[in-house]
């Protein structure tokens, strides 16, 4: 235990270098090039040796983990202190902290506890303290002056970066640290790129419902650990950058779709229509649900930037979400009955085939994407809320259908479910915006 608290300690001071950025100039990388040489040419063997080695370095005799990420924050100072270079200093610091001081996290809390939940939870808040002192201290260096009106992006871009850090690494080993970073800084990158409008109330509220939320989540079995740090992003960023109408309207999706897939599961086990995992949706479940969502929000805090009425992305998030909705509850309510039917064909097939549709699953589909179409209404800016809901009915019932045909047509060995579901979600998104633009010319109250 203690040698691992030294092993996280290292990375973390090694990480906290990356303050010093600005400082340092053409010369930022300098440190980290020492870190690496001195880790790969100098330290073999003995208890440096030792405390440094993450699995697989003792059988190659190399220090081959803390190495690569020296090189990679290396590369990252290289690449931030480049003339006009694109990467700020602050996504730079914020994705070495949150990594170095999220394995910190972590490490301190092993020491009290062996569930998994517990471990995550001390990796992103030592990611996201870690990811705060890093901003602040490389304002303080470049503009210190509005440090104050600044904090609650700090705070937002902290939890981001905490967030996707320990996501990533609960998808790579624990040697990949260096791939973790350098991800986490092209994500926090595009963020401050966006430079959304952040206010103190918002992310207070988004950090507190969220992380609540999460943890229920898991704590019933309805996500995995990557299904809820992705679930817990993706509401974050749904409430920070859109609004509470916008995160109402996602985390019915995530809730109820959560529940229906917990919803007589033993029988739908039984039955081989159950989903996997023993309903808990993991990352690529909940990313092909909600991928065009999350584009959608993203660029509605961009708005000013791309040129695009925010109405059309907020039609882009509704529909999509909309046939998200619906084609899980027709798919996890319908599967409860006999007698599907192709809907390609309509001729019976057995329960369990792809693109098999019950009248039941589909009545739930509709149901689901009119609860949707009712938060979107009255949550988010798709104009009147009669000729905007409806916009955003149609297009989760299209989205279902067109799901269920391609599950008929193109989904087995090479096209997956997971990419099923994002082509539908996709083409509920394109229904929505192309619908609500040809009310807009025809005149309607879109």
């Amino acid at each position: 235990m203690k040698r691992r608290l030294r092993r996280a300690s290292v990375f973390a001071v090694t990480a906290a270098v990356a303050v010093l950025a600005p400082a340092l100039g053409d010369a930022a990388a300098v440190p980290f090039l020492a870190a690496a040489g001195l880790a790969f040419f100098g330290v073999r063997d003995g208890e440096w040796f030792e405390t440094l080695a993450l699995p697989g370095d003792r059988e190659e005799e190399r220090l081959y983990g803390f190495v690569a990420f020296a090189l990679a924050a290396a590369g990252l100072a290289l690449f931030a202190s480049l003339p006009r270079a694109p990467l700020p200093y602050e996504a730079f610091a914020a994705a070495a902290l949150a990594v170095g001081c999220g394995r910190l996290g972590r490490a301190v809390v092993a020491g009290r506890a062996t569930d998994e939940f517990p471990l995550v939870a001390g990796y992103v808040a030592g990611g996201t303290l870690g990811a705060v002192a890093g901003q602040v201290g490389v304002l303080l260096q470049t503009g210190g002056s509005g440090l104050v009106d600044a904090l609650p992006g700090v705070v937002f871009l902290a939890a981001v970066a905490a967030l996707a850090a320990a996501l990533v690494r609960s998808l790579v080993f624990d040697r990949d640290a260096h791939i973790t970073m350098v991800l986490v800084a092209f994500a926090v990158w595009g963020f401050v790129a966006v430079e959304p409008s952040v206010t103190v109330p918002l992310v207070a509220f988004g950090l507190a419902v969220t992380g609540a939320l999460g943890y229920v989540s898991f704590a019933i079995g309805t996500a995995s650990v990557p299904g809820m740090l992705t679930g817990v992003l993706s509401a974050l960023l749904a409430v920070v950058l859109g609004g509470v109408g916008w995160f109402a309207t996602l985390i019915s999706f995530y809730a109820i779709g959560g529940l229906a897939s917990k919803y007589r599961f033993d029988e739908k086990a039984n039955r081989g229509v159950a989903q996997e995992n023993e309903g808990a949706r993991g990352t690529g479940n909940v990313l092909a649900n909600s991928a065009v969502a999350l584009v959608a929000v993203v660029g509605y805090a961009a708005t000013a930037r791309v040129g695009v009425p925010g109405a059309l992305f907020g039609f882009a998030f509704a529909g999509a979400t909309a046939t998200a909705m619906a084609d899980t509850l027709s798919s996890e309510i319908g599967g409860l009955y006999d007698g599907p039917r192709l809907v390609t064909t309509l001729r019976r097939v057995e329960p369990g085939t792809d693109g098999a549709v019950t009248w039941q699953g589909e009545l739930a589909g509709l149901a689901g994407a009119l609860l949707v179409a009712g938060l979107a209404a009255f949550g988010m800016p798709i104009g009147d809320p009669v000729v905007g809901g409806g916009i955003v009915v149609l297009a989760g019932v299209v989205g279902m259908t067109v799901d269920s045909i391609l599950g008929a047509l193109i989904e087995g060995e090479r096209i997956g479910n997971q990419a099923v579901n994002f082509l539908a979600t996709l083409s509920g998104a394109t229904v929505a915006v192309s619908v609500a633009v040809a009310a807009t010319a025809l005149g309607v109250g879109a």
